[in-house]
Order: C-alpha cells, then sequence, then structure tokens
C-alpha cells in the first residue's frame, strides 16, 4: 500500500481543495483567483475552441501565478480533439490532468515521462481499481451530488469503497459548500474536496448574468437528473424549460440508443446534441435555457468573487 497523501501534500498548496474543472464554465480568470487563495483549480479543455485558444490560457495562467492547476481532457471518442488536445498538454507541461468518460491509459503512459499526474474522474472501485493499474496519481470520486455528469454512490460511499479497494488519493466531488463539509470529507479519508457548482454565480465567470441568478435563485429540490440531454445522467436546474421537454429519452430515442447498429453512432450525436444545447444556454438566455448544476446551489445566496467564497470555505 503506497502513502495516501492529501492533496495540499500531492501539489504542494495551502489548503486541499480543488476548484472543478466546469464545462463552459471555467475559465483563467477563476483558475488565476483560486490560485491566489492558496487552492488549485482545473479547466476543461474543450472550453476552448482551438488548441491555440488553449495554449494561450494555459500561459496567460502561468504567467499570472506560478501555482500548480491542472486541464480536464475528455477521453472517448465523443471528443474528436482528443489527441491534439494532449499534445498541447504534454509540450506545455500542465501540472495535472484530470481524465473523464474513457479509458486514460494512452494519458497515463504519455504523462509518466514528463512527470505530469493524472487524476481520474471515476464513480465506483471496480473503475478505480483499473486507473490504479493504470498508473493514475489520484482518483477523482465523483458521488451523487455531484454537478454535471454524477455518479449513483454518496460521499460516503464512495470514498469508503474506494479507500477498501485502492490505495490512491481520493478527492471527493460532490455536495462540498462549506468548511464544516470539507472537514467530514477528510474524516472520512478524502485526501481533498472538488469544489464546482457553487463558483458559477462568480464575478470572475462568464456564462450570462441569467444563468448566475438562477443558481442564487434556485436551491437543492430544484435539481433533477436528466437522460434526455446528453444519454448520460446530467444534473440541470429544473426549469419550466426542461419541465416541458422531460428529463428522460423519449421512444424514438431510446430506441435509437440501444439500437446494436445505431448504438455508436447515436451516443455521438446525443453527446453533441446536448452539449449544443447546455452551450447555447450557458451564455444567452432564452425560454430554451437548459443550466447545469449541482444540489450545492443551495448555499448560493448572492453573485460574489471566487476569492470571497474561498475565503468562506478555509475560515
Amino acid at each position: 500500500m503506497r502513502e495516501r497523501k492529501r492533496l495540499d501534500e500531492l501539489l504542494g498548496i495551502e489548503h486541499p481543495i480543488l476548484m472543478a474543472p466546469m464545462f463552459l464554465i471555467s475559465n483563467s480568470k477563476m483558475v488565476i483567483a483560486a490560485l491566489e487563495s492558496g487552492c488549485t483549480a482545473a479547466f476543461p479543455a474543450l472550453n476552448y475552441r482551438t488548441n491555440q485558444e488553449l495554449r494561450k490560457a494555459i500561459l496567460e495562467i502561468r504567467e499570472a501565478c506560478n501555482k500548480p492547476f491542472g486541464v480536464n481532457l475528455i477521453v472517448n471518442k465523443s471528443n474528436l480533439k482528443y489527441k491534439s488536445q494532449l499534445k498541447v498538454l504534454l509540450d506545455l507541461e500542465v501540472d495535472y490532468i484530470i481524465t473523464s468518460l474513457g479509458n486514460p491509459r494512452n494519458v497515463i503512459n504519455a504523462c509518466k515521462p514528463k512527470g505530469i499526474k493524472v487524476f481520474c474522474d471515476v464513480t465506483d472501485a471496480k473503475y478505480a481499481k483499473k486507473v490504479e493499474l493504470l498508473g493514475a496519481d489520484a482518483l477523482i470520486a465523483v458521488n451523487s451530488e455531484a454537478g454535471g455528469h454524477c455518479g449513483a454512490l454518496s460521499a460516503n460511499d464512495i470514498i469508503h469503497q474506494l479507500l477498501k479497494e485502492t490505495s490512491l488519493p481520493i478527492i471527493s466531488a460532490g455536495g462540498v459548500t462549506s468548511k464544516k463539509d470539507i472537514n467530514q470529507m477528510l474524516e472520512w479519508g478524502a485526501a481533498g474536496v472538488s469544489i464546482g457548482s457553487i463558483f458559477i454565480a462568480t464575478n470572475e465567470s462568464d456564462v450570462s448574468l441569467e444563468y448566475k441568478n438562477a443558481v442564487v435563485q434556485y436551491g437543492s429540490k430544484d435539481i433533477v437528473k436528466s437522460t434526455k440531454l446528453t444519454g448520460s445522467a446530467l444534473t440541470v436546474i429544473n426549469t419550466p424549460f426542461v419541465q416541458k421537454i422531460g428529463t428522460k429519452p423519449n421512444f424514438l430515442e431510446w430506441l435509437i440508443n440501444h439500437s446494436p447498429v445505431l448504438k455508436k453512432y447515436a451516443k455521438l450525436f446525443l453527446a453533441w446534441r446536448g452539449i449544443n444545447k447546455v452551450k447555447k444556454s450557458a451564455f444567452k438566455a432564452s425560454y430554451k435555457s437548459v443550466w447545469c448544476a449541482g444540489p450545492s446551489i443551495e448555499s448560493v445566496n448572492s453573485i460574489r468573487s471566487v476569492k470571497e467564497i474561498i475565503r468562506d470555505l478555509i475560515d
């Protein structure tokens, strides 16, 4: 059994807090604010349209702050830019990569010689044991309270399951809104926490004011899981439009997605269609808005700065 380091020890930061990579939301301003507050942060590579823009964002963060940060990389076939994005991350030798939705073998093998750490999103022990054997450096334990693509297990259950079945540091993702929550996760055995949804309604975020106000106005009871948008369970705010379209695929969508012949292409199409719908909603409000968020928005009462929120988390 290897030593299970805490996140702050693993990265050499002040606090065991990772500002989670949020699709469309995370940007360089948010990352810099988190780094300057003694935390680490990551952003999705897909938040940048071109590899040139991705490279520019990494260099901008580096120039502003010399603290460790990471990039989230989708490693399955739905990310057509996967290989070229990985090349950028390897060339610039980012501090760590967070892999999602696929087999991280190639990423881990490419990162090891350069000393780049790889953290893998997991939702159960079965997959966690696989990525540990591949050489992952830590696990992002995505629980049922996470925003976006969530897991099925509670934070307590998945942390204890991974403690029993693996020897990697466990970063708990989902449901953290306060210092009390952080202390609870650490007490259960987590190495740190990954926090996302409470940072949507921040001054540094570039999403629409309507999206930010929705995070403030709605609460945990307004979060629903939709499998209609991308084919996988995605947590969204239950707006009137979401209520109108429903949260489950209609019969035709279900049939296509389960067809042995069409399944492969259906998943790609559903992911593409869902991502485009969410993308349009994030920056331009309309009656068709679909806003991703987790139950932790219950604690968001106003639009504030990233640094103010982190100060509350560590005080």
